[in-house]
């Protein structure tokens, strides 16, 4: 039924290669609203589903890109291991293929690496209809110019993803959240002292005036690095970071109702906290700074703040959906023309998702 499956995709891929007639590549559909809006046929990999190979004592599972991560952690789980980059779901159908497409990580991503990170090999149907294999089960395969990873948050502009082979972790045998209440400025300044320290932090999160740590590892390191930092150890930890991780987080919320805009920056950790219009929600030890915004606010003051702390700002959710992504200056366009052109000559696939000519 896969290979069939596959071999439609193909088809349709070079049918409207010929016919110039863009697609709308989609998975599960629970990440449609990240990046620009684009027009074009849509077209499913859910029939691509299912887990190809799993080698637990490898660290290693391969899946088609239509799996439910749902599925995929399930079967890591019964041998004692995870995803360790906590891919987002924002709904129940999300899928691998959608969660390495959009490139997007969870909490634990300062602390164990991005979803790109985690990458060993990929199958991709291109631009032409012709299906590609690049990287490979194995870390010791991927070397040289590594297009798995370039894949891995292209919003399928440069293929759609047809199978992801995925490093994998074991799960850390202990894990405890404690809680403080501090304010945001002050958070920031803990979270980047213990930083630099020995501590198996693998989670921070402040929002409402509490800042919420995870600690992960051995039973002895949990203890004694709880001991040290503080705060009230709380029990529905492992519910807070996953509302955190899918959103489900009253904070969250207004966005979702299209009420409100919720940004994404991307900054240096120790960035001072700043009056940028909205409340926040500070994650990655200060790196990831969520913004609830009116729909209309003024982007240009958020980006240009970004940028002045080394990062940038993404329009995530809700607002006016034009520029999404901070614009490219000359020479980054220039290498993405090129890219889209090596890979979608005829500019069909997910045309505009992220800029509006690529």
């Amino acid at each position: 039924m896969t290979d069939r499956a596959q071999a439609a995709l193909q088809d349709r891929v070079r049918a409207a290669a010929a016919a110039t007639q863009p697609l709308f590549i989609c998975g599960g559909g629970t990440k449609s609203f990240y990046g620009e809006t684009c027009v074009g046929e849509r077209v499913e990999t859910t029939a691509l589903a299912g887990i190809v190979a799993y080698e637990p004592n490898e660290l290693v599972i391969t899946a088609r890109a239509g799996t439910l991560l749902a599925e995929i952690e399930r079967a890591m789980a019964e041998h004692g291991q995870t995803l360790a980059f906590e891919p987002p779901r924002f709904a129940a159908g999300g899928t691998l293929g959608g969660a390495i497409a959009t490139g997007l990580s969870g909490p634990r991503r300062p602390y164990a690496g991005a979803a790109r990170d985690f990458v060993l090999g990929m199958r991709i149907i291109d631009g032409t209809g012709e299906a590609l294999t690049f990287g490979g089960r194995v870390m010791k395969n991927v070397a040289g110019f590594d297009v798995s990873r370039l894949q891995t948050g292209a919003l399928g502009t440069l293929g759609i993803i047809t199978e992801v082979s995925l490093k994998c972790l074991p799960q850390p045998k202990a894990e405890a959240t404690v809680v403080q209440a501090c304010a945001a400025d002050e958070s920031i300044r803990r979270v980047n002292a213990w930083g630099g320290k020995p501590l198996p932090l693998s989670a921070t999160c402040h929002c409402s005036g509490k800042l919420w740590l995870r600690i992960s590892g051995a039973e002895s390191a949990v203890s004694a690095a709880a001991q040290s930092i503080g705060g009230e150890r709380v029990k529905q930890g492992t519910e807070f970071w996953e509302s955190v991780r899918d959103h489900a987080h009253p904070f969250f919320a207004a966005a979702q109702s299209g009420d409100r805009a919720l940004w994404r920056l991307s900054v240096k950790s120790s960035a001072p906290h700043a009056d940028l219009g909205g409340e926040q929600l500070i994650e990655w030890g200060g790196a990831l700074r969520w913004l609830m915004t009116a729909p209309d606010a003024d982007r240009e003051p958020i980006r240009a703040w970004a940028k002045s702390h080394g990062g940038h700002a993404t329009l995530f959710r809700g607002g006016k959906h034009s520029e999404a992504f901070t614009p490219l200056d000359a020479t980054m366009a220039a290498l993405h023309q090129r890219l889209k052109a090596t890979f979608d000559p005829h500019g069909i696939l997910n045309r505009g998702r992220l800029y509006a000519d690529l």
